[in-house]
């Protein structure tokens, strides 16, 4: 009889253990499960600022092409105009003349080597020289 009632008692401290282990269990898993699915709204979360950046990239990359696409041109009409003032200034002889008379001082030219090879009055040379001369 006392055999019978330990083993009882023992069945029952098993079932109230037993029982106590599966309600544990179960509050870890609701934990788990709570933590899973604040992890994936924080993966969601990042996956659509991803896109976003992603569909700020494409833009900017388009924006960038087309700017690139645009200082191309402005670059090539630059070059255009430039030949043409070129040439505006090889049909002048006067234009000529002045150009010549700017790229002596550039290179140190006095008033009077200006008067001797460009032909130009005193005042001009002088002016010329005011106007362009470095430092």
């Amino acid at each position: 009889m006392i055999t019978d009632e330990v083993f009882i008692v023992a069945a029952l401290l098993f079932v109230v253990a037993f029982i106590g282990l599966v309600w544990f269990l179960q509050k870890q898993a609701e934990k788990l499960r709570t933590k899973v699915e604040a992890l994936t709204l924080l993966v969601k979360e990042g996956d659509k600022q991803r896109e976003a950046v992603k569909r700020e990239l494409q833009e900017l990359r388009s924006g960038t092409i087309g700017v690139g696409r645009r200082v191309l041109e402005l670059e090539k009409k630059l070059q255009q105009q430039d030949a043409k003032l070129d040439e505006a200034n090889q049909q002048d002889p006067q234009a000529r003349l002045y150009s010549r008379a700017m790229k002596m001082v550039d290179l140190g030219a006095g008033i009077d080597e200006l008067i001797q090879e460009c032909e130009l009055p005193k005042a001009e040379a002088e002016l010329l020289i005011r106007l362009h001369r470095k430092g």
